[in-house]
């Protein structure tokens, strides 16, 4: 047993008094008289014989104080028992690690003080400098604990015992440990060197095992070329990278070839620095180069490069494939990470940031599995894939790049698996010139351009991800982009959360597209794509935007509860609108304008807030087999010029008039079933001649059919019955072409009134409007905008000069109450006279007296037929999406105004809305608009001159 020389013990030692003598048999005298001297000290009884008659040592007494037959000699009695705890660790401190393991072989309470944590510790930094345990309970695998968290009682023994087996690099120890054998007794198996190349040589002619402590100092341009399995790791206090740093100004700093697999190299700062920074080829010289058939483990080290033409780490070739763990890749002035030419590799917990180029490349065919790297900050983009990359990259943070946070390009494939790609400079993720790759379960979200971008031929699948709050778009297709887009949560986006431009054709399917800024999905200059099975709702704008030349197949998605207009077709917009539920938007379900030409079919349209189909500015469109319904004005217009199809559609049940026809508008109307709608099943106006084919208009709650102010129409085969006002009213100058019409059954509630002299302003509202003769009375002062029905002239007006204007829709001003002298015939209204229901609970029913208040307000922004012709394609005022940026740059967010003039579905201005066009106000020249053109205004309240009696108006 060693100890130290200059160590208190070493005249006197205390293990003397173990040593076995052989003395003559002691006699029971004797013993006796030994042990009834308690005066004599310590070092008087260890010339006492602990041995029996035969030479045996006499069994000693437990420590726990029991008697026995043969009690221990005094001397050991004392030192195994009451010499006291401080007195043996401090001659224990003295003892290096053998030693200490053999002391604790003597006894249970040696054994326990032997053991003692901060005799292990002291030798412990003394030789590994660690402040905290190094733990290495399997090749490969190295990690410092807490000690008083480690469950082991002593974990600093048991990483000493880990660890003891290695040579040690520490500059200028050497000669002074070969120099004092005596002062390292013990530790013959140990070997130190000065440098790193010299420690690896010894590896190379099998003086160890391999593993090599690289202690705390700057070594600098060595040749660290590793072609055998050897374990290398730093060994300092504190923070050991930041104590151990590998240097190279001339070439790579670590180049691992083959032969090296398993090796490890962990726990110290790499840096590469070289003098020229730019005059070396891009592979030529790296911080790590791992090549072919090698697979090192590259555990808790700070890598750094300051050359602008290679990587910091280049991992290349076949069977290229190390492990690459909690190091921090960042600050060099090339690409973090590079992985190519068939290469593999798993790299986990990995800090990349603040790189000149990508923080990860991946190129010909690499394929890593890259796992919870944190890649951020980087002055590029922050992983790149391109010809033929792939890679496995899942639950990474990827944020705050300069360009994408993600970039797959030329065919590259990578799997993104549960990442965060947000804050990015410009988007998240980019996919160009034919890429692909799979995007599942991210988080995309607060960055500065589209959350995803695909274009030129790229075809990746995007699925399952939540794409939020960009400060533009949320996908963006364009230039002959492809994909999947399935499944994804997109919203709050700035810009339309899905826009596909310039001939791309992707699937997007199943995806939530919702509370977005913009519109939902924007489908525009030649788009295309297949487009089924996805929420829109709660869009700012449109749900759907197709325009220019596109002609995507929309199917089987629910499209509800907008802000404005569910779809909208505009400037030669085209493509398939099927099977779709279309509701509770604030204005139109479905807009068809300018050159549009859709086929619309089988979708059910219900709940908006204005009407159902609105067709206009020379629309087109096939609308049919839809069900129209429950919508707050016409299930479907058709004005300006426009020319759509309608073939069996059920359109019912509408808070307002079935169709409502003006403004020079036409159509097919083929063997549609008009029903239960508040207003006219048809309503044809101001110069517009439809054709009217084998229809079924029933169950109207006023006319069947109208046509008025000189619109003409084409009607064959069509069945009008048990509509309450009557079938077919025609005002004056209207000429219709008919041909085997069935009318009949009809309820004529204006025929019966008429016939009983009852005033009609007893079956009208300030929505409903019968046609029959009216007339003006010039002894009241009646002026142009006022009417009176057949019955009031011949009672009210009896002996007035009056004059008959013509057979047309009106309601009557005398029954109203808005004339001078009262109606004698309208008493109370009848229940004819109400609203029908106003909305899915029903509004209280009322008569025009109970919105005489709201005149003033309607006045300021009621229309007449004459201003409604005047639509011009160049001036209405439609959201236009159409400055949606290049993929090189994103214009900013504007405001927007109203769709349509016609669109508006109330008064007044929401902060939460866009601004509405001011429609431009005139005079309306004289005798230019009749009670019969008063019907179809859109908001269907009656034009009338203001009441002379300001206490009328009061009331």
């Amino acid at each position: 047993m060693a100890i130290e020389e200059s160590g208190p013990g070493a005249q006197n030692s205390p293990y003397q008094l173990r040593r076995k003598t052989l003395l003559p048999k002691r006699t029971t005298a004797a013993s006796a008289t030994a042990s009834a001297c308690p005066s004599k000290g310590p070092m008087e009884g260890a010339s006492t014989s602990s041995t029996d008659a035969f030479g045996h040592r006499a069994k000693r007494a437990r420590v726990s104080g029991k008697t026995h037959d043969l009690p221990a000699a005094p001397a050991e009695q004392y030192l195994q028992q009451k010499l006291p705890d401080e007195v043996v660790l401090k001659i224990f401190s003295y003892l290096l690690e053998q030693d200490l393991c053999q002391a604790a072989c003597v006894c249970k309470r040696f054994s326990q003080l032997a053991n003692d944590p901060i005799l292990w510790k002291r030798l412990y930094m003394e030789v590994f400098e660690y402040t905290r345990p190094m733990m290495h309970p399997e090749p490969g695998r190295f990690y410092q604990i807490s000690p008083e968290e480690h469950e082991h009682p002593n974990p600093w023994k048991e990483s000493f015992q880990q660890l003891y087996k290695g040579a040690h690099v520490k500059p200028g120890f050497a000669e002074h440990f070969y120099s004092n054998p005596g002062r390292y007794k013990g530790r013959e198996n140990m070997l130190y060197y000065d440098t790193i190349e010299d420690a690896l040589g010894g590896v190379q002619e099998a003086h160890f095992d391999g593993l090599i402590f690289v202690h705390s100092g700057i070594y600098t341009d060595e040749w660290i070329y590793i072609e055998s399995p050897i374990t290398m790791i730093g060994a300092a206090p504190g923070k050991v990278a930041d104590k151990v740093v590998i240097e190279n100004t001339r070439d790579s700093t670590f180049v691992f070839m083959e032969g090296s697999e398993d090796a490890y190299v962990g726990y110290m700062t790499i840096k590469f620095n070289p003098d020229d920074k730019s005059a070396q080829h891009h592979n030529a010289h790296h911080c790590l180069e791992i090549t072919v058939n090698c697979s090192p483990n590259i555990d808790h080290c700070i890598i750094r490069s300051t050359c602008t033409v290679g990587s910091a780490v280049c991992v290349s070739g076949q069977g290229a494939c190390p492990t690459i763990k909690h190091c921090n890749i960042s600050d060099c002035e090339n690409v973090g990470l590079y992985i190519t030419d068939h290469a593999q590799g798993i790299y986990e917990d990995n800090e990349i940031s603040n790189n000149a180029l990508a923080g990860i490349w991946v190129k010909n065919h690499g394929n890593p599995i890259i796992r919870r790297n944190h890649i951020h900050h980087g002055r590029d983009v922050g992983v790149f894939t391109f010809d033929h990359g792939m890679g496995y990259f899942e639950n990474c943070n990827i944020h705050r790049n300069r360009i994408a946070g993600f970039e797959v390009k030329a065919y590259a494939n990578p799997t993104v698996v549960r990442c965060e790609i947000h804050h990015g400079q410009t988007g998240g993720i980019y996919v160009h010139e034919k890429g692909r790759g799979q995007f599942i379960e991210n988080k995309i979200y607060a960055n500065n351009f589209a959350g995803v971008w695909i274009t030129s031929n790229s075809d990746p699948t995007i699925r399952g991800n939540a794409i939020f709050n960009g400060n533009q778009g949320g996908v963006y297709i364009f230039g002959d982009g492809r994909g999947l887009i399935e499944s994804n949560d997109i919203y709050g986006n700035a810009l339309a959360g899905i826009q596909i431009r310039t001939n791309s054709c992707p699937i997007v399917r199943h995806n939530k597209i919702h509370d977005g800024q913009h519109g939902g999905i924007y489908v525009h200059e030649k788009g295309q794509g297949v487009i089924e099975e996805n929420e829109v709702y709660s869009n700012t704008l449109a749900g759907v935007w197709v325009t220019t030349g596109s002609t995507p197949v929309l199917r089987k998605n629910r499209i509800h509860s907008g802000k404005q207009v569910g779809v909208y077709f505009y400037d030669n917009g085209h493509g398939v609108l099927e099977d779709n539920d279309i509701y509770n938007h604030m204005y139109s379900g479905v807009q068809i304008r300018t050159g549009s030409n859709p086929k619309i079919r089988r979708n059910k349209i219900w709940g908006g807030q204005n009407g159902g189909i609105l067709v206009y500015n020379s629309g087109l469109g096939f609308i049919e087999d839809n069900e129209i319904f429950d919508n707050a004005m016409a299930g479907v217009w058709i004005k300006t010029d426009s020319n759509p199809t309608l073939r069996r559609n059920k359109i019912h049940d509408g808070r307002d008039g079935g169709i409502c026809i003006f403004n020079g508008g036409r159509g097919l109307l083929e063997e549609n079933d008009i029903f239960r709608n508040a207003q006219a099943g048809v309503l044809i106006s101001t110069n517009s001649h439809p054709t009217l084919r084998k229809n079924r208009i029933f169950d109207g709650f006023a006319a069947g059919i109208e046509i008025t102010n000189h619109a003409t129409a084409t009607l064959e085969g069509n069945q009008i019955f048990n509509n309450r006002f009557g079938g077919l009213f025609l005002a004056s100058g209207v000429n219709v072409t008919m041909k085997d019409n069935k009318i009949q059954n009809n309820q004529d509630a204006i025929e019966k009134a008429v016939s009983r002299g009852q005033c009609l302003y007893k079956i009208s509202s300030y929505t409903s409007y019968p046609m029959h003769d009216f007339y003006r009375c010039h002894t009241c002062n009646t002026t142009d905008r006022n009417a009176i029905c057949v019955n009031c002239i011949k009672k009210c007006h009896q002996g007035h000069d009056v004059e008959f204007i013509r057979h047309d829709r009106f309601f009557c001003d005398c029954g109203a109450g808005t004339l001078s002298n009262p109606c004698t015939l309208a008493g109370e209204p009848t229940h004819d006279t109400d609203t029908l229901k106003f909305n899915k609970m029903g509004l209280k029913r009322s008569t025009v007296q109970d919105y005489m208040f709201l005149w003033p307000l309607y006045q300021q922004i009621l229309m007449t037929d004459a201003d409604l012709s005047d639509d011009d394609d160049d001036d209405d005022p439609i959201l236009d999406p159409d400055y949606q940026p290049t993929q090189a740059e994103y214009s900013s967010d504007k405001s927007f105004e109203s769709l349509d003039e016609e669109e508006a579905p109330s008064t007044t201005s929401s902060s939460k809305q866009p601004p509405c066009k001011k429609r431009k106000m005139g005079k309306h020249p004289k005798n230019s608009l009749s009670g019969g053109d008063r019907g179809h205004l859109y908001l269907k309240f009656p034009l009338r001159s203001k009441p002379k009696h300001k206490k009328n108006l009061e009331a």
